[in-house]
């Protein structure tokens, strides 16, 4: 079967269409267990805004929180949660993790993705322990630190895992498993929170310390997952990265994407500090989209903060403790269907359409949110349960609408478009990058809801309609495209080919490229 892409132009990395794949039971079974790594990134999104709504979780380490909660428990009121020590406990997770990335990408390109794996599971694994048994809030925050570190290792080997593992076609599924156990994770949290809130006093115990059976799962599956062809190659295991190869492809006709890497890997040695060759014209494109743009941009959109406070903004909205857990599992819900529907579609239609289309979407649901709270927000004033039904509504269609696009994408498309020679240094500024804005909105967020109130939706509006923008100019389609011919792109983009010049480009046949996404 080939695996789609360009015709031979005579040149270097244009063998694709000599590419061969069946999908293999090894191949399945190795997707599934690296993409357990998605799963830590869920639980702790879906749990932390939980716990954070939880009474007996205020009691005992924020009792101004909970004083003021109790005061408009059914009122809309934007401040019931502003306290900044209270978002540090989110927001510490992601300093951390972004702080850790570099560390990660010393291991994921020398050590390999499988060993970056099973460290972040480890550290993982530690922070549930400490913030399950935490006693006080430098416990609480220690057991945040240990987690952060577990995500950047894991957001920064498991999507560049999938990727390097997967044939061009289905490259785009196959990565979304990222997307999709995050989504699953979320999901579990947030009934594990509904079911822990009514268990007291300790119910946020378990909630916090359930964290260690996906962790656990991820350093198990990770004893037995085979290394990834590119990084053995890379390693210079050129043996063992061949029989690995043939493995995941089914076949053994695989000499031309194994002669493709091999001429990759002797491109990636001659690089000695692949963050400063980031910085050469020749990666300017990969560094402005995927190393800086998207992963922020990703952030901006405002839906983590509806992952991590949706407990928080619910209650902050009128609804009770119970129904505010219960309208998180529905968005839960949404974010599993949005990343089913995404994997199905997204190697047919492509990226830039899910990211346009859905997009659009976000802006308007952005500007419905603003609207409906502009017209019922007032201080010490229940909201009716009509506009709060319609309000839950309106953030699942968000959520639908993110699921599918940036939530997805922002980790495909930055883990698809790096050569080899950069591809873990570029990885590591993606999750520093996404972590460090996903740190600030959640150190800021809630504060921004108590001074802007509806006009923060608005913010995020505006924001979502700059990023639009930015994908329709500046991206171009990635689908079914070799991972080592993605760089080929720019030099037939209308912006880029002036940026990057005139390198390889007496190799690149335009009309080859317009063809790129031929099978």
């Amino acid at each position: 079967m080939a695996g789609g892409g360009f015709t031979d132009g005579g040149g270097n990395l244009k063998r694709a269409h000599l590419y061969e794949h069946r999908i293999t039971g090894y191949f399945i079974v190795a997707c599934i267990v690296a993409a357990l790594g998605g799963s830590l990134f869920g639980y702790d999104l879906g749990v932390s805004g939980g716990v954070t709504s939880m009474d007996d979780f205020l009691i005992e380490f924020f009792p101004k929180v909970y004083r003021r909660k109790q005061e408009h428990l059914n009122e809309t009121d934007y401040c019931k949660y502003d306290d900044q020590i209270l978002t540090l406990f989110t927001s510490s997770l992601y300093f951390a993790g972004l702080i850790s990335t570099f560390a990660a990408s010393y291991v994921t390109r020398n050590y390999g993705r499988r060993i970056s794996i099973i460290v972040g599971s480890i550290s993982f694994f530690l922070g549930a322990i400490f913030n399950a048994s935490a006693v006080n809030i430098l416990m609480l925050i220690i057991g945040r630190i240990l987690l952060g570190i577990g995500i950047g290792f894991g957001n920064q080997a498991v999507p560049l895992y999938l990727s390097e593992i997967s044939p061009a076609k289905i490259r785009g599924a196959v990565n979304q498993l990222f997307q999709l156990t995050t989504c699953l994770g979320i999901l579990i949290a947030n009934l594990i929170n509904y079911g822990t809130e009514k268990i007291h006093p300790w119910g946020w115990r378990l909630s916090l310390g359930l964290a260690t059976v996906p962790a656990a799962l991820m350093f198990v599956g990770g004893l037995f997952l085979p290394e990834t062809p590119n990084s053995l190659v890379e390693q210079g295991k050129l043996e063992e990265g061949r029989k690995v190869l043939e493995k995941i492809r089914g076949t053994m006709r695989v000499e031309a994407e194994f002669e493709d890497l091999i001429e990759a890997s002797k491109a990636a040695q001659a690089i000695k500090h692949p963050f400063k060759n980031l910085l050469e014209r020749k990666n300017r494109p990969q560094l402005i989209i995927g190393a800086l743009a998207i992963p922020a941009f990703q952030q901006l959109t405002g839906m983590n903060s509806i992952l991590f406070y949706a407990p928080v903004i619910f209650q902050s909205l009128g609804f009770g403790s119970g129904a505010a857990l219960y309208s998180s599992v529905i968005t839960g819900v949404a974010l599993v269907l949005a990343a089913l529907i995404s994997m199905s579609l997204v190697d047919k239609f492509g990226r830039r359409a899910f990211f346009l289309e859905a997009g659009a979407e976000m802006i308007l649901y952005m500007i419905a949110v603003s609207i409906t709270l502009a017209l019922r927000f007032g201080e010490g004033k229940t909201l009716p349960k009509e506009i709060g039904a319609f309000l839950v509504v309106i953030i699942c269609l968000f959520v639908l609408a993110y699921g599918r696009s940036w939530g997805p994408l922002g980790w495909l498309v930055p883990s698809e478009i790096f050569p080899l020679e950069t591809r873990s240094a570029g990885q590591s500024l993606v999750v520093c990058v996404n972590l460090f804005f996903t740190a600030l909105i959640a150190q800021c967020f809630l504060v921004s809801l108590c001074h802007l109130k509806y006009g923060i939706f608005l913010v995020f509006g505006g924001l979502i309609c700059i990023m639009s923008c930015f994908i329709f100019f500046l991206l171009p389609e990635t689908k079914q495209v070799p991972i080592e011919e993605v760089y080929l792109l720019w030099h037939n983009h209308w912006f880029w080919k002036k940026i990057v010049g005139d390198e390889y480009q007496s190799n690149v046949n335009p009309g080859e490229l317009d063809r790129k996404t031929e099978v």
